[in-house]
């Protein structure tokens, strides 16, 4: 039995492993996004736009590693945690993956116009701020370090402000005349794009909590929603009786 347990923890740990080289492969995918957009490199989106396919075979290949020690392990506790939120994660770096494609196919749609100084400037910092959460998200969840995972909701507030900046100056650019209508709107979908990389992070940082603590912020608000309510079942109860 010992012997299948030390197995077992060695897949598991073969398996973080992948997750925290597919986490690098999104880390490095954001600047280079970014740099395709602000260059017009219809080259660099063509690569990145093929590359997401080996993205999603990594992916799909990590869940079908976490479904095969779950079937054959039935694990429990926090062994079922980290499987259960190890594929969570890994959908999480997918569709991050999937947004900088996206950010590479508005480039394209948008190509031979230019964008705006001001623009360029907040859209290189949406780029840093996306990317540095994501790295503060895989560190947190190489090192299981909960209180790390915990401030990355907090950092993601900083990239919030950013994209409001972002949606404001794309306004400002369009009403002076200075863009058309299409472009401005290719380029708040792409601002989109950006926030929710950030979004992403902040889910792997709570997967990372979740697997530490065994505690959601999901699970907080429900524990609220059933506290009231249960006082409002008290309540009807005690005005029938």
């Amino acid at each position: 039995m010992d012997e299948l347990r030390k197995t077992f923890h060695q897949e598991v740990d073969a398996i973080r492993d992948q997750v925290i080289r597919l986490g690098a492969s999104v880390i490095e995918a954001i600047p280079r996004a970014t740099a395709v957009l602000l260059s017009g490199d219809l080259e660099g989106a063509d690569y990145l736009v093929q590359a997401d396919d080996e993205i999603d075979a990594r992916s799909v290949d990590i869940e079908d590693q976490c479904f095969q020690q779950l079937a054959l392990q039935a694990p429990v506790a926090g062994d079922l945690r980290q499987l259960v939120s190890i594929i969570k994660i890994t959908g999480e770096l997918e569709r991050s993956a999937d947004l900088a494609v996206n950010i590479c196919k508005g480039a394209r749609r948008i190509y031979g116009h230019d964008i705006d100084p001001v623009l360029r400037g907040l859209i290189t910092k949406m780029a840093e701020q996306a990317q540095q959460l994501f790295i503060s998200a895989m560190d947190a969840f190489e090192s299981s370090d909960a209180p790390k995972a915990a401030a990355i909701d907090d950092m993601d507030s900083f990239l919030d402000g950013l994209h409001r900046q972002y949606i404001q100056e794309i306004f400002e650019c369009h009403a002076r005349g200075k863009m058309d209508v299409q472009v401005a709107v290719q380029l708040a979908i792409i601002g989109r794009f950006f926030e929710r990389i950030g979004d992403h992070a902040v889910n792997v940082g709570e997967r990372t909590q979740f697997i530490l603590t065994g505690v959601l912020p999901e699970h907080r608000g429900a524990a609220r929603y059933k506290a009231r309510h249960s006082g409002d079942s008290q309540s009807s109860s005690d005005s029938s009786s």
